[in-house]
């Protein structure tokens, strides 16, 4: 879809655009969506980030999406200079900032929405990586951010303001925002005002966000939630622990994968990853599979680390050529079952 086309869509007279949806079972689904509820998400993020009309916003990620399209509105919303690329890896190489229309927008770019790959991209090249530092907000969805390119983004000169979003097709793009550098960054994501979290008793994060969405969204997202102060109120923040179909459950004792792997990826030299396998006695067991040949020293290492987490500890250790992965590039975690 170019931008014309959603334009064109978005003036047609009719109160709902279609977007897509990956839904429970991965098959993209159509959905139709209020405007007014697109709205009100770009009001809700243009005045959590201090967005006012002058300033300019960065489109480069497809408009087939959910989070493309939100860049426009959100230029919609806060008459905000859009200034539109095409999607690519590279999005700041070559970049003429000027909008759509052609105006000159003072050589800067106030806000810009980039998928994690794009901005690894990015900081591959010098020019490019000097290009964002001047970015005021950038906002990072669509995929995990790894750990290593957090903390590279964590040293990053210059007054950006890096931010992970929450959040999916359903919430109309994020509910949700982290902040990644600086003085404020956390691991916690803090919701819109507007937003309501809860858990289910299996500990998934419930989602209530009437503003953008009319039903309340149960996520497959195991999350920890705490309340904090924030400008003397008290409020809640979440923060993730992985997902509900990434819990192993052994003898009635329930293992997080992503924990387990995040807690080991800083000793790990070689590609390493937790799948699960059905067990008679535990039920469920965790198996550590490495691309390392030396298996015995990794299992000898990964038993050191976890001494004090012995539930944690794999009951199998396999040496594998290459990492079990699905068409999208995810662990194939299911693998053994």
């Amino acid at each position: 879809m170019t931008l014309e086309d959603f334009l064109s869509e978005w003036n047609n007279g009719s109160d709902r655009v279609l977007v897509h949806t990956s839904g429970s079972t991965g098959k993209p689904k159509p959905m139709m969506v209020e405007k007014k509820r697109m709205l009100n998400s770009a009001r809700i993020t243009c005045d959590f980030l201090g967005l006012k009309p002058g300033d300019s916003a960065l489109l480069c990620m497809s408009l087939d999406y959910i989070a493309g399209k939100m860049v426009v509105v959100r230029s919609i919303e806060r008459h905000l200079h859009l200034i539109s690329v095409s999607p690519s890896g590279h999005p700041l190489k070559n970049i003429d900032l000027k909008d759509v229309n052609g105006k000159d927008v003072n050589g800067e770019i106030t806000f810009a929405a980039m998928v994690p790959m794009q901005v690894y991209n990015t900081l591959q090249v010098p020019e490019e990586r000097e290009r964002l530092t001047h970015i005021r907000h950038l906002i990072i969805g669509g995929g995990a951010i790894d750990a290593s390119l957090e903390k590279e983004l964590r040293s990053l000169p210059g007054n950006i303001a890096i931010w992970s979003t929450y959040g999916m097709t359903e919430t109309l793009s994020h509910i949700a925002l982290r902040r990644i550098n600086g003085a404020e960054a956390s691991e916690w994501y803090q919701p819109f005002d507007s937003v309501k979290i809860s858990q289910t008793d299996e500990g998934c994060l419930v989602i209530e966000a009437p503003l953008v969405c009319a039903e309340t969204l149960v996520t497959n997202d195991i999350v920890e939630i705490e309340s904090y102060i924030y400008n003397k109120v008290e409020k809640l923040r979440f923060r993730i622990k992985g997902r509900k179909d990434n819990v192993v459950c052994s003898g009635g004792i329930k293992i997080q994968i992503e924990e387990v792997e995040e807690f080991l990826k800083p000793h790990l030299e070689k590609p390493f990853m937790l799948a699960k396998k059905k067990d008679e006695k535990f039920g469920e067991i965790a198996v550590l599979l490495s691309e390392d040949k030396e298996i015995k020293t990794v299992e000898a290492t990964v038993r050191r680390l976890l001494s004090d987490h012995k539930y944690w500890i794999p009951r199998e250790f396999r040496y594998v050529e290459h990492l079990p992965l699905t068409e999208t590039g995810k662990p194939k975690r299911s693998i053994l079952l």
